[in-house]
């Protein structure tokens, strides 16, 4: 029985390669999808750790130690041996305050040891650390206090004191006299060298910030008390992987534990776990949307299979009746009938193992290089046996009824066209599948759980299979139109087709073929495009640098200082969380929106120039400037209780930032209140008077307060005179009433609750209501410092820069004036527009501001791409051309099966007289015709399928701001694929049917 078995494999070896081939491609698409995940996770930890910020591959463990108390605790052994993480980088740093070198105590020296410094650190004169007693300046630093290489100086570890309104650093130590070896500027700022510690931040004063470096040796010869010390830990190259990821997540999980149980006041501080979240969720999504790519070539397979076999064993139903005939027992007849498929099938199979993974193999290098992903994996091969089951039970069943035949119905050469109520009861289960996916689709919000994972292939196949339903009816109209209209030709090969089942089958596995590859490029490229927007977007400019720790004014004036004509650059301020439910907030120098800003149509205002204007209408000049750094108010106040005390303060903004200036209790009378600020010795703008109760259980409040005069005794200047203060056009206020006085400006306060957020008056220069660029309607938002503020709405947009479609901006130095707090910003920003030279970074360092972080456009859309949403998109176009290249397959042997039977018809109509031109035709363009005819369905079901399940296909990896994507693909993709399809797929008709030549028509009888 086996010898004979062979002999038909070898009599029948194009058939039975067929069958190999066909079950090769299922057990692949069951292997390649576990082995492109197992490549698909290495490529998205490579991207991720590529594209992470410096914060996100480091971690730092910090601790507070007195020398002065030994208690036996070595912070660098103990916390060295916590971060022993493998691949990573160690950097000790320690560093304590110290006066002497300032010329007042209210700042001190930062007395900084950090390992390997040097390295790091670019000498302007003199030369770096060498020894003990040496120490090294910063250039500005030097230059302010005049100090240069070899000149001595003296620094005495400092504890901070003072009052809480005015802490000044005392002395606490020896003194300990040292060299300044140099002076140097850091290479790199940003470096993750130098860890999360701010060295060159901006301190109080606007002035960059320039420690005092010096050696270990150096620090541990100076009586200094308690220090902050660090130990800053970086994955180096290779570090992360996702080989080691594992391990790197376990003994990270153990540091955290270990460092809590010490106590000691170690600190563990990272972001790490940040990106193993992203990491996490982007497997997980490719996880989700790999399997949708593999489903539809898997049941195409199973169809072009289930094809394949039920022809092969058409063509020896002869045969089989013949065995029939000759009482051959049944268990010898279905070893004949099925033995020779099912060895083809299994040795298919096994080699379809292979060839997933070799497949995925050649993808994987082709778009992942470098990723190191293994060929071949036993964890890969976890569903061939399945898929091996799967393409042995689609082959019993399209044999099934050969088997069952009788003899004279195995005798007959043509067959019914219908198949009965089962396969009329399957395509309604195909459809109702279809729809609960779908709609489980829409209940669960887009997740691909469940029967919902195959949900594109079922509405794929739902669409086609109604396609081919309905080719039966149209093939027999569009013969009788033909015929009728004298067109042989396409009349006989719209018959043709009408009368034999296989065009259902046919039309059924091209309009699947074109559909999934359609739905596969559709979904590529609109995910593309999706990227790109949300880059552009998401980013808000071409370039975005993010700035250290700045106050508002102090970004604002730095980055005018830079681009004076404002070409290029824009300073944008986040505003702080809102009520629950409003919309995000950007605060941008709207001056600049035009030449900065990435400005594009979906955000629904074309010209940001007349933009900026309505945000920006003209101010009035009534601003309050104070000249001098001895800040005097001369007031009047009636009202006042001892049992409850209200203070009076000022919010002044000077060059380097603003100052809360405390001028104390307010009491009847006359009075004079006096505070000297520093930062104000170059002049101040006044921010705001702010009068609060200074008891936490406040009583009603009813006092009376005249500013009679605003004043500096050093210069001895009037800011403001009784008579300008009583101009009310001048002020505006919250919780207290303004009227004219003879001799000043008279705020009148009735607070029956007291007052809890105090009484605010400010100059009336900026306009109120606020104009705002908003995607909502609004009347008020929370500013600067999370106050409300009145808005009126000067333009209505469908998106904002950086936040979507659900944002508002306002423009930042009208903001920054309403507001009535310390005027920090809240994660600053330089964007950069396309016109920003090449030293753009150097010359906002110059004005002070240390860039931390740059991203571009590019480097955001590289992220996004990296991501397992993207990575896994390039399976779906895999299983499409698979799906082709089946289609394109199942073809050639469905017309290579009916040729006979095409002969015979051809020539029958041949011995009736039809012209051998006129059947060269029908033969060579009825299957071409049915390819032509196939596409524009195939298209649509493509299009259709998209439509209600594309949406739910994860783009993106990490969360994005509501983006107002595209829903339909608009470029050359779809159609140039689809025309690339119908071409292949006409050209496998033509030639395959090329073969079938009508012979010539038999002689007739002799007449005599």
């Amino acid at each position: 029985m086996i010898s004979l078995l062979l002999s038909m494999l070898r009599a029948r070896r194009g058939q039975a390669v067929v069958l190999a081939l066909l079950s090769l491609f299922a057990v692949a698409a069951a292997v390649a999808a576990p082995a492109y995940l197992q490549a698909v996770d290495r490529s998205i930890v490579a991207g991720q750790v590529e594209t992470a910020a410096a914060r996100e591959r480091s971690l730092s463990v910090t601790a507070s130690v007195n020398p002065r108390n030994d208690d036996g605790f070595d912070f660098a052994d103990v916390a060295g041996g916590l971060v022993d993480l493998p691949g990573f980088d160690q950097v000790y740093g320690g560093e304590f305050p110290a006066v002497g070198i300032e010329p007042d105590r209210v700042r001190a020296s930062r007395v900084t040891y950090r390992q390997d410094a040097c390295a790091h650190l670019t000498i302007v004169a003199g030369r770096c650390l060498a020894g003990s007693g040496d120490v090294v300046l910063g250039e500005q630093t030097a230059a302010r206090l005049h100090l240069g290489p070899g000149d001595p100086i003296t620094l005495t570890f400092a504890a901070l004191g003072g009052s809480n309104s005015q802490p000044i650093y005392i002395a606490d130590g020896a003194p300990a006299r040292l060299t300044v070896a140099g002076t140097y500027r850091p290479a790199d700022p940003a470096e993750t060298y130098w860890g999360g510690h701010g060295y060159f931040d901006l301190d109080t004063a606007g002035r960059p910030g320039e420690p005092v470096f010096a050696s270990a040796a150096t620090i541990a010869g100076m009586d200094h008390g308690m220090t902050a010390v660090s130990i800053d830990v970086t994955a180096g190259p290779g570090a992360l992987t996702a080989a080691g990821l594992p391990e790197t997540r376990r003994r990270l999980g153990e540091l955290q534990a270990r460092a809590s149980q010490l106590g000691k006041g170690l600190v563990v501080t990272t972001e790490l776990p940040r990106l193993f979240t992203r990491i996490d969720a982007s497997q997980e999504l490719a996880r989700r949307s790999v399997p949708t790519g593999a489903a539809p070539l898997l049941l195409l397979a199973y169809a072009v299979l289930f094809i394949a076999a039920d022809y092969a064993t058409t063509g020896r139903r002869p045969e089989l009746a013949v065995v029939a005939l000759r009482g051959t027992r049944w268990w010898t007849r279905w070893w004949l009938t099925l033995g020779e498929g099912l060895a083809a099938i299994v040795l298919g199979g096994l080699a379809g193992c292979v060839a997933g993974q070799l497949l995925v193999a050649a993808v994987v290098a082709w778009r992942f290089p470098g990723v190191g992903a293994p060929v071949f994996t036993v964890d890969a091969l976890r569903y061939a046996p399945v898929a091996l089951l799967g393409a042995i039970a689609a082959a019993l069943v399209a044999q099934r009824r050969h088997l069952t035949a009788p003899v004279a119905g195995l005798l007959r050469r043509l067959r019914g066209r219908t198949a009965g109520w089962r396969v009329r009861a399957g395509e309604a289960v195909v459809a109702v599948l279809a729809a609960a996916a779908t709609l489980q689709l829409f209940l669960t919000d887009g997740s691909l759980t469940g029967v919902a994972v195959v949900a594109p292939a079922l509405v794929i196949l739902a669409l086609a299979l109604a396609t081919a339903r309905a080719v039966t009816p149209l093939a027999r109209l569009a013969g009788a139109w033909a015929l009728r209209r004298g067109r042989l030709t396409t009349a006989l090969a719209a018959f043709q087709l009408s009368r034999r089942a296989g065009a259902q089958r046919l039309i059924l596995l091209l309009v699947t073929a074109v559909g999934v590859l359609g739905y596969a490029v559709t979904a590529t490229d609109l995910a593309a495009r999706d990227r790109d927007l949300a880059a552009q977007i998401s980013t808000g400019a071409p370039r975005v640098l993010t700035v250290a720790s700045v106050g508002r004014e102090q970004l604002l004036q730095a980055v005018r200082a830079a681009d004076p004509a404002g070409a290029y650059a824009m300073a944008v301020v986040e505003l702080p969380a809102g009520r629950p439910g409003e919309a995000p907030r950007l605060a941008v120098d709207t001056t600049r929106l035009a030449a900065a800003s990435t400005w594009l149509g979906a955000y629904g205002a074309a010209d940001p120039g007349a933009l900026a204007t309505r945000l920006r209408p003209p101010v009035r000049d009534v601003g309050l400037t104070i000249p001098g750094q001895d800040v005097t108010v001369d007031a009047t106040v009636t009202g006042a209780r001892p049992d409850n005390p209200v203070g009076l303060k000022l919010v002044l903004a000077g060059p380097r930032g603003r100052a809360n200036v405390d001028l104390g209790t307010v009491h009847n009378g006359p009075g004079t209140y006096q505070q000297r600020v520093a930062d104000c010795a170059d002049g101040c703008r006044l921010v705001g008077v702010h009068l609060t109760n200074l008891e936490p259980a406040a009583t009603a409040t009813r006092l009376t307060v005249v500013l009679n005069a605003v004043r500096t005794i050093n210069p001895a200047r009037t800011a403001a005179t009784g008579a300008q203060l009583a101009d009310l056009g001048r002020w505006r206020a919250s919780a207290a009433t303004l009227t004219a006085a003879p001799d000043g400006l008279r705020i009148g306060v009735d607070a029956p609750d007291g007052l809890p957020n105090g009484v605010w008056v400010q100059p009336a220069e900026v306009p109120l209501p606020l104009p705002v660029a908003t995607t909502a309607p609004a009347s008020a938002i929370s500013g600067l410092d999370g106050l409300d503020v009145p808005v009126t709405v000067a333009a209505h947009l469908d998106a904002v820069p950086r936040l979507g479609t659900e944002g508002t901006i306002v423009d930042l130095e009208y903001a920054e004036r309403l507001a009535t707090d310390s005027g920090l910003a809240r994660d600053p920003e330089v964007w950069l527009g396309p016109a920003a030279p090449p030293d753009a970074v150097a010359r906002l360092a110059a004005q002070g501001l240390v860039v931390v972080d740059d991203t571009r456009i590019a480097d955001t859309r590289a992220r996004l791409a990296a991501q397992g949403p993207a990575l896994s998109l390039w399976f779906h176009v895999l299983a499409g051309a698979l799906a082709v290249l089946l289609a394109a397959g199942g073809l050639a042997l469905v017309i290579a099966v009916d040729r006979r039977e095409r002969r015979a018809d051809l020539a029958a109509l041949r011995a009736q007289g039809l012209p051998r031109r006129t059947a060269a035709r029908v033969a060579l363009w009825t299957y071409p015709a049915l390819v032509l005819a196939s596409a524009p369905p195939g298209l649509a079901t493509a299009l259709i399928a998209w439509r209600l399940t594309g949406w739910a296909l994860p783009v993106f990896g990490e969360p994005m701001p509501s983006l107002p994507l595209p829903h339909w693909p608009t470029g050359p993709a779809v159609p140039l694929t689809w025309l690339l399809t119908l071409l292949l797929l006409t050209a496998v008709a033509a030639s395959t049917a090329r073969a079938t030549t009508p012979p010539p028509p038999r002689p007739g009888p002799a007449t005599g």
